[in-house]
């Protein structure tokens, strides 16, 4: 049998609820851990809005648009200072964090840069050592940091016999070694 037809005014329908669970991406975290310090500082800062007069349709600033921006200023002038300091700090300490950036095509890349990463944190005190703080490139495993370049295999196919070939204790302490000699 052929299906029933349809009125053409059909009498509203509740319309069901939309899905409250997302798919949540690293862009959405990002985007939500940047509302959520915006939302932060707000709360911490109350913004005063400055107080307007029309006038012969213009509007003229009162005294508060003056002292939130002698405000703004201070803030600046807080950050300045502590970048500054962020500087110094981050000078000093320069050779001491390294990067290893590692494929994330298979598993032995992930072993292999932790490895690593926890020979170089027990061999040298005070470093500080990152693995893909940017997205790496395929087929790649690189130990560096600002001004050298330690270990570099680039272009690996599969099965990456380049680094699995390596002894990765042996790499430890020749990375060791060269942090060590850097002045």
């Amino acid at each position: 049998m052929a299906p029933k037809k349809k009125p053409n005014n059909p009498a509203p329908s509740p319309s069901p609820l939309p899905a409250t669970s997302r798919r949540v991406t690293r862009s959405f975290a990002a985007a939500a851990a940047k509302r959520q310090a915006e939302s932060e500082s707000a709360a911490q800062e109350p913004a005063k809005k400055p107080k307007t007069a029309a006038r012969k349709g213009k509007a003229k600033v009162s005294d508060g648009g003056q002292e939130k921006s002698k405000a703004m200023e201070a803030v600046k002038e807080e950050v300045k200072s502590s970048d500054d300091a962020t500087e110094h700090a981050h000078e000093s300490s320069v050779s001491q964090k390294v990067v290893i950036e590692a494929c994330k095509q298979c598993n032995s890349f992930k072993t292999r840069a932790l490895h690593v990463k926890d020979g170089l944190e027990k061999s040298v005190p005070g470093i500080t050592v990152e693995i893909n703080p940017v997205k790496p490139r395929r087929g790649c495993f690189e130990i560096r940091n600002a001004n050298q370049i330690f270990l570099s295999l680039l272009d690996m196919q599969r099965p990456f016999t380049r680094m699995k070939n390596l002894d990765m204790d042996q790499v430890v302490q020749d990375v060791v070694q060269k942090i060590q000699a850097l002045p």
